[in-house]
């Protein structure tokens, strides 16, 4: 049996931080059958800042306490995107930091409605592939919540 040392160990379920959006202390699902990783958004609106596009969207916390707030990140682009059910449906995709136990990396994550979903966040392999991070789904919460302070360099 072949290990790897450098890799680091997660379980199906994590709590993580998007220290860009301000978003702190949110369980996400691992889906290493998902390529891209998903947020729940609502309200999502495309606008132009500096000549850019970006995109201004409400992000939900908690499960049962619904936790409200807003949010804006650049647009990276819009996918075209099969869901679980197999409908197709173009989405928002927006690169931001995650933060997750003492890493902290750029991950993509498409824009999509999941509020009949358990967990407001899925982990998509393109993520666990850039984390470095092998899944153990027979485990749950292995990595610490990341500190409130989980912030990006440079950033106190």
């Amino acid at each position: 049996m072949k290990t790897f040392d450098q890799l680091s160990v997660i379980g199906l379920r994590e709590w993580i931080n998007l220290p860009e959006l301000g978003i702190i202390g949110l369980r996400a699902k691992i889906d290493t059958g998902a390529s891209t990783s998903s947020l729940h958004a609502s309200d999502i609106q495309p606008f132009q800042r500096d000549g850019e596009d970006w995109v201004r969207f409400t992000a939900y916390l908690g499960t049962q306490v619904q936790r409200r707030h807003r949010c804006e990140a650049p647009l990276v682009s819009v996918k075209r995107i099969k869901s679980s059910n197999g409908q197709a449906q173009s989405r928002y995709v927006i690169r931001t930091h995650l933060a997750l136990g003492d890493l902290l990396w750029p991950v993509e994550f498409t824009l999509a409605c999941r509020k009949t979903m358990r967990y407001r966040v899925l982990l998509g392999s393109k993520a666990l592939i850039t984390g470095q991070l092998v899944v153990n789904p027979a485990l749950s919460y292995v990595q610490e919540k990341p500190s409130l302070s989980s912030a990006l360099p440079g950033a106190q």
